[in-house]
Formats: structure tokens, C-alpha cells, sequence
């Protein structure tokens, strides 16, 4: 297996004119099903709280458990159970029709309200004289995965957030048995939508992405829950995120070809089937700018077919910066030294 191992770090720089401006730093794991790196920038080892890119993970029960088929779960539906969305009115109706499926509604959620992402539906709420609800939170779809589950097995869904609650701890050894981690209160932080969120070396990360991928590794039942999981964001992209953003972006593009999920803090997850590997970075100062650019040009080095696909990925890797005037005024972009160390053109 061909390898790109670098003790130094990624690099996203951000110019200006003729000159770099800022630079942004992280740390990359390319993992095969067995753990053997194809790829590493800078301590892989880290842990790091992967946030919302765990999602694909965290709806395992959902499928494992039977609730999806028992509460008749659409394809849209576990889409969006392992997204971040923009709270777009076709999001918010989806999570409201889960919650529904399981006999519960909005009240139940406790992820908290968000505004949703893009203006027009802040405006939208406005002149409707609405307030946001917790089915606009970005993970209300996560949370209404996680209320059908307790709901099918009987357990109390009050309270479901909490790490003590049976439901977490469902969750959280699903998690576990993924990455092959013991996960505890001493690598426990609590998540922006208010379940735990547990540190995980990145390379391990990396490596049960690529499981989720090929099966490798996972009992039956498991490698078919994934496999569901990873279909219905193929099928169903714009659940996954929304509206101009890159993860629905690579999934209308690339299909079943490559899964990505972004989490908070600059972090970013990956299965890519075809060859085999999972993907896990973490940007150092947690700018999504220089997360998905990274993203964007692992995507090029490992799944990218031809060259229509490589312009593609450009858009982020090689991201024009504009300023209010939409003239462009530099770029964001992966390094040079970065693509070479990635077996990419500079």
C-alpha cells in the first residue's frame, strides 16, 4: 500500500494578493479496515471529540435495535438521522414525522432550538412571527433517531441525553465497539446538542470509518446497518446537510462512491468504499474553511475518477476568496507541500 506518513502537520493557507495571509494547521488519518495508515499528517495518535461526524455511528441502534423497521423509517428519514442540518422547512418536517412515528412531538426533543442556517429561512420565521423550535436544532434528526430507538425498546425518553441514561449507553457502546476504545468519564465532554461526546485517538477514528465501509471487522447485523445507514445518505444527500453545503455536495456528486460528514470544531469524517479506507482530520484552530478544503483534496487523491471530478473538489481545495464586492481577492488552499505529500498535483 502506498503511503503518505508525515510527522508535519496539514496546512491550509489563506492569501491575499500575492501573499499567504493566514495559515491553518490539523492532523489527518487514512485508514484501512485493518488499521494500516495509507495516509498521516502530524500526531495521528490525538484523540479528539469528533463531534457531529460520529452521526453515522451514533444511528447504528437505530437500525440495529429494529426501530427502523418497526416504526416504518423512510430513506429520508435515516438520512437524516445521521445529519447536521440547515433547518430548512423540508428538514424540520422530517424530524417532526419521525418523532410522530414514535408516538411523540416536538416537546420531546432535548437538543435545544437553533435558528436555522441560511437567512432566508431566519426570514421566513420572521414574517411568519415564529421563534425557532428544537426540530430546527441541526441535530434534531439525530435526536428523533435516538427517541425512536428508546421508544421501540421501552425505556423513559426523558432524559435521553444524559450519559447514565440506558439510551446513551446503547449509543455509547456502539461508539466504543466502532473504534476499539474504552470510552469513560475521563474522555467525556458534553456535546453542543447536549448528549456525551467522548475523545478518540483520530487514527482509530479513521479506521472505523473504513469498517463502515467494507464490513470488515463487523458482526453481520452491524456491516448491514451500515451499509443502510450509508445508502440512504447516498439517496437522500440534501437530508444529510442542506443547501450549499459541501457534505450534501459530495454525496449528489459522488453517491454511494464516498461518505463525508463534518462535525464542529474542524473535525471531518469519511467513508470511501471503493478503496477501502476511512478518513478522519481535525483542524487545529476548528475553521470549517480549512476542514472541508482538506477534505476536498483527500477526496481527489482517493476517490476522484477523472479530471472532471478533480475540478470538481477544487471548488473547496482551491477555494476562491471574494471579498463584499465578489471580487477575488486570494484564495483558500491546501499547501503545496500538503498536495505533494498527498500524491497530488500542486
Amino acid at each position: 500500500m502506498a503511503s503518505a506518513l508525515s510527522p508535519l502537520p496539514l496546512v491550509v493557507e489563506v492569501t491575499r494578493g500575492p501573499l499567504v495571509e493566514s495559515r491553518h494547521t490539523g492532523i489527518l488519518a487514512v485508514s484501512d479496515s485493518h488499521g494500516r495508515l495509507a495516509a498521516a499528517f502530524g500526531d495521528a495518535e490525538r484523540p479528539v471529540f469528533p463531534r457531529s461526524s460520529a452521526k453515522i455511528i451514533q444511528a447504528l441502534p437505530l437500525v440495529e435495535s429494529g426501530a427502523a423497521d418497526a416504526l416504518g423509517l423512510s430513506v429520508e428519514e435515516l438520512a437524516l438521522a445521521g445529519a447536521s442540518h440547515n433547518g430548512e422547512p423540508a428538514h424540520v418536517a422530517t424530524a417532526l414525522a419521525m418523532l410522530r412515528r414514535a408516538g411523540l412531538d416536538a416537546g420531546a426533543l432535548e437538543c435545544g432550538c437553533q435558528w436555522p442556517e441560511r437567512g432566508s429561512d431566519v426570514a421566513a420565521l420572521n414574517r411568519a412571527g415564529e421563534k425557532p423550535t428544537a426540530l430546527h436544532n441541526n441535530c434534531s434528526g439525530k435526536h428523533a433517531g435516538f427517541l425512536c430507538v428508546a421508544c421501540h425498546l421501552g425505556l423513559p425518553h426523558a432524559g435521553y441525553v444524559h450519559a447514565a441514561h440506558p439510551l446513551q449507553e446503547i449509543v455509547t457502546a456502539a461508539l466504543s465497539q466502532m473504534t476499539q476504545t474504552p470510552l469513560d468519564a475521563s474522555v467525556r465532554g458534553i456535546d453542543g446538542c447536549s448528549i456525551p461526546t467522548y475523545a478518540i485517538p483520530l487514527t482509530r477514528l479513521a479506521t472505523a470509518f473504513a469498517r463502515l465501509g467494507t464490513g470488515i471487522g463487523l458482526a453481520p447485523a452491524r456491516a448491514a446497518a451500515a451499509a443502510r445507514l450509508r445508502k440512504a445518505a447516498a439517496a437522500a444527500p440534501f437530508m444529510v446537510a442542506g443547501t450549499g453545503r459541501f457534505c450534501t455536495a459530495i454525496g449528489e456528486r459522488f453517491g454511494e462512491r464516498a461518505y463525508v460528514k463534518t462535525g464542529a470544531e474542524g473535525v471531518f469524517c469519511a467513508i470511501l468504499p471503493e478503496a477501502g479506507f476511512g478518513v478522519a482530520l481535525k483542524i487545529d484552530d476548528g475553521g470549517t474553511r480549512a476542514s472541508e478544503a482538506i477534505m476536498a483534496a483527500v477526496l481527489e487523491r482517493y476517490a476522484a475518477r477523472d479530471e472532471a471530478e478533480r475540478t470538481f473538489l477544487q471548488r473547496w481545495s482551491r477555494r476562491p476568496l471574494t471579498n463584499r464586492r465578489d471580487i477575488v481577492v486570494g484564495e483558500v488552499r491546501v499547501a503545496a507541500e500538503t498536495r505533494a505529500a498527498l500524491g497530488l498535483q500542486p
